[in-house]
């Protein structure tokens, strides 16, 4: 599967850890990469800069869905259920 150009979501939704260009610190989930473009397209792809969590991450039908917004909510959720903060809620619900 290739990427939906202009798609962005894993741009966006998730947080990165790692060191980007620009954000040292990486980015907090829901907060737009400063390397992405006013298209939505990375500034760094293919690039060795690029973080290695960016690299790694491959599109697939599950993860990307029909639309950038159905991509975006996958990821949100993703997110959601793997921060510390989700996986105490969800102990406590269990």
């Amino acid at each position: 599967m290739e990427c939906r150009l202009g798609c962005a979501a894993c741009c966006i939704a998730p947080s990165i850890s790692s060191a980007i260009p620009g954000m040292p610190n990486g980015k907090p989930a829901g907060v737009r990469c400063i390397q992405l473009s006013n298209d939505n397209k990375c500034k760094l792809f293919g690039e060795k800069r690029r973080p290695t969590v960016c690299s790694d991450l491959k599109p697939c039908d599950e993860m990307c869905g029909k639309t950038a917004k159905e991509a975006y909510l996958y990821l949100e959720n993703l997110e959601k259920s793997t921060s510390v903060i989700g996986r105490s809620i969800n102990s406590l619900i269990l």
